[in-house]
């Protein structure tokens, strides 16, 4: 068995995470939330309906929005809850 070449450094703390705030997913939300409409059909350049959708209710669910998201025909419909 080989061994493993490893070195351990004490810290005094773990660095904070980088990562970006909110999602670039959230100017959708705001636009349609803005927006008179009921119900919108939703296209993305270069995204596939299915992965637009799993996206955008990750983003529903952490906002807590009334906002209904759906695939029909492979088109992404966006609908207010009443």
């Amino acid at each position: 068995m080989s061994e493993v070449s490893f070195d351990l450094s004490p810290v005094e703390k773990k660095p904070s995470r980088k990562y970006r705030k909110g999602s670039k997913y959230d100017p959708i939300l705001d636009k349609f939330l803005k927006d008179r409409n009921k119900l919108v059909l939703l296209e993305v350049a270069g995204k596939e309906a299915n992965y637009v959708r799993t996206q955008l209710k990750k983003r529903i669910e952490a906002r807590v929005l009334k906002i209904d998201i759906s695939v029909t025909n492979g088109k992404v419909y966006l609908e207010k809850e009443s």
